[in-house]
Formats: C-alpha cells, structure tokens, sequence
C-alpha cells in the first residue's frame, strides 16, 4: 500500500510541473524512492541467489558427514577385530604365565642357573604382559571414544538429513507452483501470446513479457484496450494466486526521449508506464498492493543491445515477474 501511495504522490507531483516550478530537492525524492524500488528488486533477486548457494552448501556437508560417518564405522571396525586379537595374545600370555610359575617351583630344587633364567623369563613375561593389558586398555579407551564421535555424527547427520529434505521439500514445491503458474497464465492470456506477448519461465520465476505495440502508442502512457484486457486477464490469475509476488518493470529503447510535459526522459516514461499497468491490475481486484513493486528500467536493461529497428522494437516492452513467496525456506535456512 506504501508504495501504491508512493506512486500516486509521484504522479500527483509530476503532473504539476506543466504549471509550476518544482523544487530540485522534492524532484531528488522521487528519483530516490524510484532508485529504492530498484534496490528492493536487487535484494529479491539477491536472496533468491543466496537460497540457491546455501542449498548447495547443505547439500556437500551432508556429503563431507556422511563419508567421514563411513570412515569412522570402518575404523571402530578394525579397532574392534585388534582388541579381540590383543585380548587372545593376553590369555595365551596369561596361560603361559601359570606355566612358568608351576615349572619355577619344580625347579627351585634344580641347579640355581637355570632357576635364574626361568626367573629372567618369568619377569619379561610379566612386563610383557603388562604392556598388553596396558594396551589393551589404552584401546577400550579409544575405542570409547571413537564411539561417541560416531554417535554424534550419526546425530549431526540425521538432523542435516531432516533439514535437506525439507529444503528439498519445499523447493519442489515452489518448482510446482511456478509450473502450475505459468500453466494458469498461460492458459488465461490464451489469444495474445505470440500477438506481442510472451511467457517464459527461467530462475524459479515465471516472465510475461509486453510488447509496445499491445499496451502503448509511442511515448504515451495510456493503455490500449487491447492491453487493458490482456492485463485484467492476468488480473485474475493473480486475484486467485496470493502467495505470488509480482515486479512490474518498464523498459524503454535508448533513443532519447523528446518532448515536453511531465515526461522529461526514458526513466519517466518507463516508471510512469510501470505503474499505469500496475493500477490497471490492482483495479477492481483483491490483489494486495504490498505484494506488487513498480519499477521504471530505462532503456538501461536491453534484451538486445543492438543499434537496429528490430533490437529496439524488442526493448521497448514491460515485463511482469511472478515470484513464489520464500518464507518456509528462508525459516529452514535460518536455523543452520
């Protein structure tokens, strides 16, 4: 509704140029409130661009989780098949242990020799197995720990999971919106398209273009009858469709503009244009004002930048650009 008002005190000021003197500094708002239009539909395409990246960002740490998930299963694995062969050297060594200390006492009549060898081995016996029992434990403990990590990636994991898929989830679904969309615009402006209008769908948005020659004659405002209907029709489309934001640009050729009047070059003619076919949408209709941004482009987004005939017929155009909402996805993103 801001920017409806926004419009309309533009338009108010403009028209009363023919008869008085504007002050620069008033005339310096307006092209400041026109330049934040333009900053808000940078912004929109900015976050589209952001959701895009961090879509991808999720999706390679579920993989960077998921392998290293992998790996550590595979080491518990061969930490456990070490500690059982460690725990049977233990017994054989434990085994021999008892051995020695039953032959050590047959053998204290014995000469005092080998008494002391079968000492010397019973005590390297002893150390060694010491070293086992101590590498033994020194195993469990990592083995413990190696456990935890596990458990807590497989948590990390799960919860990254849960969180992919319903970011892919929910970008499905604006993909069916926008399908579906397209479908409905489509199928209302049945009749005009290929007659001086076009329906594109490109970057999650769906693109119905305007050509002059079916909503305006050379450097008026004023919309065709023609146009008018083609509009009201998408109109409805829009009225039916609340989750759908829309961006209406105009756009101009780089001939400079010559005239006199409240139209003094391509920005106002643009902008002007813009929102003129933005009050015809919103007339009669339900449409929220908020869910609608105006801009005039200028001659300064070309779809051909050619200096011929034909390159600048093509520039001369209005475009109107349906955006599904992003609020669910931006939610998603927002607690990574």
């Amino acid at each position: 509704m801001r920017k409806a008002i926004n419009l309309f005190l533009y338009l108010a000021i403009s028209s009363l140029v023919v008869t008085s003197c504007v002050p620069s500094r008033q005339y310096q708002d307006l092209k400041d409130k026109n330049q934040k239009n333009e900053d808000e539909k940078a912004a929109i395409k900015s976050s589209y661009d952001d959701l895009l990246v961090k879509h991808t960002e999720l999706a390679a740490k579920y993989d960077n989780i998921e392998k290293a998930a992998t790996a550590l299963s595979a080491d518990t694995t061969v930490m456990g098949i070490s500690l059982r062969k460690l725990t049977k050297q233990y017994d054989k060594i434990n085994s021999l242990n008892d051995e020695l200390l039953k032959k050590q006492g047959d053998l204290l009549k014995g000469n005092a020799k080998e008494s002391r060898e079968l000492l010397t081995q019973l005590q390297k016996s002893k150390e060694d197995l010491q070293v086992k029992e101590d590498a033994i434990k020194e195993m469990e403990r990592n083995l413990d720990i190696k456990k935890k990590n596990l458990e807590t990636l497989n948590s990390e994991l799960e919860l990254r999971n849960k969180r992919l898929v319903e970011l892919e989830g929910i970008l499905s679904n604006k993909d069916s919106i926008v399908n579906a969309l397209k479908t409905k615009v489509s199928a209302a402006l049945t009749g005009f398209e290929g007659n001086g209008l076009t329906i594109v769908q490109k970057n999650g948005k769906v693109y119905v273009s305007l050509e002059e020659k079916l909503l305006f004659k050379s450097a008026s405002t004023t919309i065709d009858p023609k146009g008018v209907s083609a509009l009201k029709k998408l109109a409805k489309v829009l009225e039916t469709n609340w989750d759908i934001n829309v961006m209406v640009e105009g756009h101009t050729d780089d001939v400079p503009y010559v005239g006199s009047g409240q139209i003094k070059d391509n920005w106002d003619l643009s902008a002007m244009r813009a929102t003129s076919i933005t009050k015809i949408l919103l007339e009669g209709t339900t449409i929220n004002p908020a869910r609608i941004t105006t801009a005039g482009r200028g001659e300064y987004s070309p779809i051909d930048p050619a200096k011929t005939k034909e390159a600048r017929q093509k520039n001369r155009r209005t475009e109107i650009i349906l955006t599904p909402k992003l609020d669910e996805l931006l939610k998603i993103l927002e607690t990574n």
